[in-house]
């Protein structure tokens, strides 16, 4: 594990460093999401591998789906994320630490209520059940 985000992690003491490392990996997600890849080794960050808070939070919900299907809701809750502002939180923890850089124009604001975490993380999803006579349904 990355020492840096043990240390910040540690520091924060709110979220736990699955949390911070998680959020690293949802970043890279976002920005190939978003067709914004990120920076090559020692190049500067510009705007076109920036992704908005928003774009972040959906890489988050995409990569938690993937990562941990129905069970998303619950790992976040084990993380003491509940709300998109946690993310937030975390990101400008990361900032503060100057593991991430951010635009002029970012806020933590742009974290705040803006969306629903859970229906986020299992819309889409349809449980399969067996019927006697079809095999399986929605």
């Amino acid at each position: 594990m990355n020492p840096e985000l043990v240390e910040i992690a540690e520091k924060n003491g709110v979220y736990p460093l699955e949390a911070f490392a998680f959020l690293m990996e949802a970043l890279a997600h976002s920005q190939r999401m978003f067709g914004k890849h990120g920076p090559r080794q020692g190049e500067d960050v510009r705007a076109e591998h920036h992704v908005s808070g928003r774009e972040l939070l959906e890489g988050v919900c995409d990569l938690a789906r993937r990562e941990f299907g129905l069970m998303a809701p619950t790992v976040f809750e084990r993380w003491g994320i509940a709300r998109t502002d946690d993310f937030g939180a975390i990101v400008f923890a990361l900032i503060e630490a100057g593991v991430l850089s951010k635009t002029d124009s970012d806020r933590m604001e742009d974290f705040q209520n803006v969306f629903d975490l859970e229906p986020a993380l299992i819309g889409g999803y349809r449980i399969l059940e067996e019927t006697p006579d079809s095999g399986w349904q929605i």
